[in-house]
């Protein structure tokens, strides 16, 4: 009998052994098949590919089967508006920053047409990292303006690329807005979702600082330092926010393509109010489930989804979070619908509670330089008092000058605001604390007074004063430098 045991334990060992190994050289040799196979997948049919600028994307591959896919890509270089106010030559695949999307499924064999306009100054390629082949096509693809490059290349891996100028100085090519993001579907598609959105992150550099007006040039000494003046989504400040906004319903589900052109900085890409449900992390097949933030490489991406459960305003950002409300990368999605006392109650209870007194907070104060200040007129006002205003005061004060219910006033149709300039100069000047009533609804809060030059808070309520409903005061250096003394 024991004989026997030590048989059947023998036995089972032996078996468990063969077992497992032929479950490895099995899974090897079906990794080895799958590559083989998607190689080897032969099309049916050709079509010319849906191309889509930034926030939309094309429609889903679906279950089609593999094509020959005919990709034709304009490049542009073509000034456009970093903020108000502010110009910027962007360098551009198809037209706008990021550059077009580009929708796959594994198998496709792509047939890429790279048009250089005749108008642009400097030669131009691309390096798609969806690409098998020596530098992801670039050098297949060096392209002089008026002239035109093909090349041919079969997708083999599912996932969501990044693809990116590759022409020398790399860095100042992407750094002028030269990427976007190619998706490879699997077979079969991905499942479907009641919304998607293009975004992607880059940062830029300027000679002048942030909101500085007219046209900035590219500052190579600044990109060397990886020192932005913008930090920003799809191109430009306020790109997904405002009338810009992404839009969805609750119950809807939400699928992000989310990119990082770079050149430089790492995204932590963040939604305040939702908690990712899924994320493709960086575009591949593994998925991290309940996510809060996700980081995202210069170069790289990510596929986030999530259902929208409750009404609001969600805002995207980089949780690196001065880079959010002061560099711009701030995005916006409106959902509307019922609401959901459940999920998100709302406030239930309001109070005052100041454990360390209401004291006027100071912001930090800098060494100002001196500049020679030339007047402006009153358009140039408003212009320079939105840059302000977006770095200074949205955070508080939101895009629209609603304010925050029981804690930031509004500054759309003020009561408060339209009964005094010169008290609204002092307060920016000095600060505010202790309670105040605005449009009948009583505050107690504390506002920092602003490191501001007299011309900037001269800008800035100008700015407000002519937004929103108010009554278009205009504010002068003077007025503000006799209200400083």
């Amino acid at each position: 009998m024991k004989k026997n045991i030590n048989f059947s334990r023998s036995y089972g060992v032996k078996v468990f052994a063969l077992l497992a190994a032929f479950s490895i050289f099995s899974c090897e040799k079906k990794e080895d098949k799958n590559a083989d196979y998607y190689e080897k997948i032969k099309v049916e049919g050709q079509k010319e590919a849906e191309l889509t600028a930034p926030p939309m994307v094309p429609k889903p591959v679906g279950d089609r089967p593999a094509m020959k896919l005919v990709v034709n890509m304009e490049i542009k270089e073509q000034e456009g508006e970093m903020v108000d106010g502010t110009k910027y030559v962007y360098w551009t695949f198809g037209g706008s920053v990021p550059g077009s999307f580009i929708r796959t499924r594994v198998g496709d064999e792509v047939e890429f047409h790279l048009k250089n306009h005749p108008d642009n100054k400097l030669p131009h390629n691309i390096d798609l990292h969806a690409v098998t082949g020596q530098g992801g096509g670039a050098a297949s693809s060096i392209v002089a303006p008026g002239h035109e490059k093909v090349f041919n290349f079969k997708v083999l891996n599912p996932g969501l690329y990044v693809y990116h100028c590759a022409t020398a100085p790399v860095g100042m090519h992407i750094a002028n807005g030269m990427y976007g993001l190619i998706l490879v579907e699997p077979e079969g598609g991905l499942p479907p979702v009641d919304k998607e959105f293009y975004v992607m992150q880059g940062d830029f550099y300027t000679k002048g600082a942030y909101g500085e007006q007219g046209v900035q040039p590219f500052d190579m000494n600044k990109a060397l330092k990886e020192e932005p003046d913008y930090v920003v989504f799809n191109g430009k400040v306020g790109s997904i926010a405002g009338d810009n906004a992404l839009t969805a319903k609750v119950g809807e589900t939400i699928r992000i393509y989310m990119g990082n052109g770079g050149p430089n900085l790492v995204s932590s890409f963040h939604v305040i109010g939702e908690i990712f449900d899924k994320v493709h992390i960086e575009g591949g097949d593994a998925i991290n489930k309940n996510v809060q933030t996700t980081m995202i490489p210069a170069g790289g991406s990510a596929i986030v989804e999530f259902k929208v459960d409750v009404p609001g305003t969600f805002i995207l950002v980089d949780h690196s979070i001065f880079r959010a409300f002061n560099k711009g990368a701030l995005g916006m999605l409106k959902v509307t619908g019922e609401e959901n006392k459940k999920i998100y109650s709302g406030t239930t209870q309001e109070g005052i509670y100041l454990p360390e007194g209401g004291n006027i907070q100071n912001m930090p104060e800098g060494k100002k330089e001196a500049k020679s200040t030339v007047a402006k007129t009153v358009p140039e006002q408003i212009k320079s008092g939105k840059a302000i205003f977006g770095t200074t005061c949205f955070a508080c004060h939101q895009s629209e000058g609603q304010g925050v219910p029981h804690a930031f006033p509004p500054l759309a149709k003020s009561d408060f605001l339209n009964a005094d300039p010169k008290r609204a100069i002092q307060i920016v000047m000095r600060g505010l604390s202790g309670e105040i009533t605005v449009n009948g609804q009583k505050i107690n809060s504390v506002m920092p007074s602003q490191n501001l030059s007299d011309d900037e808070i001269a800008d800035v309520l100008t700015y407000v004063y002519s937004s929103w409903g108010n009554n278009k005061t205009v504010i002068t250096p003077t007025m503000v430098k006799a209200q400083r003394k």
